[in-house]
């Protein structure tokens, strides 16, 4: 980009809406501390014989997928704010290039993963063993709702009651057609958010390319916003439906993504229309 300046901007507001960036991204730091510990919880329940090598993707996913994005927002964050444009070439711009594709190949990998789940959470086998006997035997969980397992013990075995239960295949990991099925809606969520994702950072690394060859014009901008518009309702409406139906970490992750990449878009904004002024400026 060009020089940070403040671009007819208040310095107040210029520093207030810095310090509100930067602290979203702060969050969303500490949000991959946060996946980490649930998804540690998750995988002792689900692979109990331990997290294999080749299924680390799968029983990290959301902390693998998050540090990724992270490092992703902040090299677009250098890209379209802190960096003027005269040090993006070179040596500088071959090292954000290759941090972004180590971070494009997690992404994709951990879209993968997304998938993976899905599928393995379709692979349901009706239980024929009183859930008791089973509780009884010793190293079950239950499954409450998505990421929250407990051990299938006698004392809250019955709380199944008599109708139909499920178990996933290949691990010993019990729990209702009602609680399967609305796991099996939030991992169809993880994979359309996932996806959407994918298509927004490849619309945004698009025009941050357009904009370093100052080929960024107001019509591809335009069509540019049409198609994130319509990705950004598509984000919007799987963080609803987690506020609603997931967890409350889900939720908040998703809620501080849409911010983070809203101050991108404003980065972004403010870098073009800098650009178009400078011939302005210059023969003025």
């Amino acid at each position: 980009m060009s020089d940070a300046t403040t671009a007819g901007i208040p310095i107040d507001r210029y520093t207030l809406f810095r310090v509100f960036k930067y602290t979203v991204y702060l969050l969303l730091v500490f949000n991959v501390g946060a996946f980490f510990l649930e998804n540690h919880a998750v995988a002792a329940a689900v692979f109990a014989d331990g997290v294999q090598p080749g299924r680390v993707i799968e029983a990290y996913n959301d902390s693998i997928d998050t540090l990724a994005w992270v490092i992703l927002l902040l090299v677009f964050e250098l890209e379209t704010f802190v960096l003027p444009d005269h040090m993006l070439r070179g040596g500088v711009k071959w090292s954000l290039n290759a941090i972004s594709a180590v971070c494009y190949l997690f992404i994709v990998y951990s879209f993968y993963g997304y998938v993976v789940e899905m599928i393995s959470l379709g692979q349901l086998l009706p239980n024929l063993q009183p859930v008791c006997e089973l509780a009884a035997q010793g190293g079950w969980s239950l499954v409450q709702e998505a990421d929250d397992y407990v051990a299938l013990t006698t004392a809250n075995c019955a709380a199944l009651g008599s109708g139909e239960t499920l178990r996933l295949a290949g691990a010993q990991v019990l729990g209702s057609v009602d609680s399967w099925h609305s796991i099996q809606r939030l991992a169809w969520t993880d994979v359309i958010n996932a996806g959407a994702w994918l298509l927004l950072v490849a619309v945004l690394a698009f025009d941050v390319w357009l904009q370093l060859r100052h080929e960024l014009s107001n019509r591809i901008m335009h069509y540019s916003r049409m198609i994130k518009a319509l990705l950004y309702f598509t984000l919007l409406l799987c963080a609803l439906y987690w506020g609603i139906n997931g967890t409350f970490l889900d939720f908040w992750d998703a809620f501080l993504w849409l911010v983070a990449f809203f101050c991108i878009e404003m980065n972004l904004f403010q870098w073009q229309a800098e650009t178009c002024a400078e011939p302005a400026v210059q023969t003025g």
